[in-house]
Order: C-alpha cells, then structure tokens, then sequence
C-alpha cells in the first residue's frame, strides 16, 4: 500500500465530515494551506458541502502571497474571501517579545470565527503539518484555543510529502520557498511598525527579482540605529554579492546604517535572540 496515498485518504474523510456542516480554511497563499484547501476541494466533489478560503490582508503579509492565494483558489474553483486583519492593535504584537505570532493567529482566527459564525460555516481549518510539530510555534496554542481543525498533523503529513503530491497535481506553488510574515524578519524585541514591514518587503523583492529563492533581511534596532543583516543559502552567497551596490543604495536609502551578510547563512528562528 501507498502510505502517502493512505493518508491523503484518511485526510479527506477527515474533511468531508466538515465540508458537510461548512468548513473555513485558513488560506496564506502558502504550499501547506495551499494543500489543504486543494485536498479540502477534492473531498468536496459531488459532495455539496461548502468550502471557504480565508486570506487576511495585513502589511506584514507581502504582495505576492496574496497574489499567489487569489490565483491558486480561482485555479481550483474555491469561493476565496480577502478580509483586512488588525494585528497591530494587539500591543502584545507590536512589541514582539515572543509571543507575535500568538497575537497574529489570535486575530486570524478570531476574524475566522466571526465569519463562520455569520455566514454558517461550522469548522475552521488551518495549515500545521507533522513537520511543524517539531519546532516551537506560539500561533498553534492559539489554534488549539480557538478550537481551529489542524488535519494535516492529525494525518501525519510531512512538508515533504506536500510539495511531492503538489509537484504531482502540477501546481506552480509546488517549489515556492516557504514564506512567513514579514514580521518574522524583525528581531525579538525590536517594535513592528507597517514602515519597517514595507522596508523588508522592498528590499527582498529587489533580491527575488535579482535571481536569489532561499534567504532573509533580518531588522535590527540598536537605540536609533537600524541595520540589517541578510541570511541567504550558502549556495547563492555570490548570487546575493552580485547584487551588493542596489541592495545597499535601497537600505541606505531607508535609513539603515549598516548592511551586513551573515555568513552562517539562511536558517529557521534567524530572528530569535
């Protein structure tokens, strides 16, 4: 037997028995949300069950993810809804001490339930895989108590066996780098503000546009001064070097004293003290 095709079995059994009442999917234009709503799409053929895709729109949210969810849910047919979101009225968020991801999903699926409870969806699903459960991720204890549905873990899903079966149904977001929230880019401690946020969004699209796929400009704050230091994979170090005079000349142009490469190069939790 195929385990991968086992799982994706007990999977949409898990979500046609949702899909019945009307099942809400967290959607942030990433490859794991993206799965499960394609997965949640499938268990819903011929079924009549009602399925939702929910994207909120924030500053720490770039363009092009949204661009992505847009497209991938007019690609599998699914009723796609884009709601502005209000982190940053969550003083617990804004401070980043630790726990802004806690606030952030907090919010996500406070504005889910609000929806869900207006237009008579009963489940709420998000997209946390058996990989995430290895890592220490404060936005899953607000899922837990906003009592929002994680099947991919509950199944066992792996981020690998995701991108396999996406790669195999022929999606473009298959290979799509991982991409948290903006807001990941700035150092524990160091305040969120939209300015900064547009700042990181500016210069990594100047990045992506210059060829790199895996890296992070991470924002450091030291009383007034600000500075950045850039994670990027080891492999595209000379890549990102190529790119020195416009990645600097944009950041000094922002007010950033110092640009810096960190030669360690791209890893998880890089903005963790």
């Amino acid at each position: 037997m195929n385990p991968i095709k086992n799982k994706l079995g007990e999977l949409q059994g898990i979500l046609k028995e949702h899909l019945s009442g009307g099942l809400i999917v967290a959607f942030s234009g990433g490859i794991d949300s993206a799965f499960l709503l394609w997965a949640a799409a499938q268990a819903n053929r011929g079924n009549g069950g009602r399925l939702m895709a929910l994207t909120t729109l924030s500053p720490s949210v770039p363009h092009r993810d949204i661009d992505d969810a847009s497209r991938f849910a007019r690609e599998i047919g699914v009723t796609h809804e884009l709601v502005d979101s209000y982190e940053f009225e969550k003083e617990g968020y804004v401070e980043n001490a630790g726990l802004r991801c806690y606030y952030c999903k907090s919010t996500l699926f406070e504005i889910a339930r609000h929806i869900a409870k207006k237009k008579g969806y009963g489940s709420i699903a998000y997209g946390y895989n058996a990989t995430d459960t290895g890592d220490v991720r404060p936005g899953h204890q607000a899922a837990i108590e906003n009592r929002v549905l994680y099947p991919l873990a509950t199944v066992g899903f792996t981020k690998q066996e995701i991108r396999r079966i996406m790669e195999e149904q022929g999606f473009e977001l298959a290979d799509k780098p991982a991409s948290p929230c903006l807001s990941s880019r700035i150092m524990t401690g160091v305040h969120v503000t939209p300015d900064k946020l547009e700042d990181i969004e500016v210069l990594e699209t100047l990045l992506r546009e210059g060829g790199l796929r895996v890296f992070r400009v991470r924002l450091h704050e030291e009383g007034d001064i600000r500075f950045l230091r850039l994670e990027v994979d080891p492999a595209e170090m000379a890549q990102a070097l190529s790119l020195r005079e416009a990645f600097v000349a944009e950041a000094k142009e922002r007010g950033y004293r110092w640009v810096t490469l960190d030669l360690e190069g791209y890893r998880t939790g890089g903005a963790v003290l």
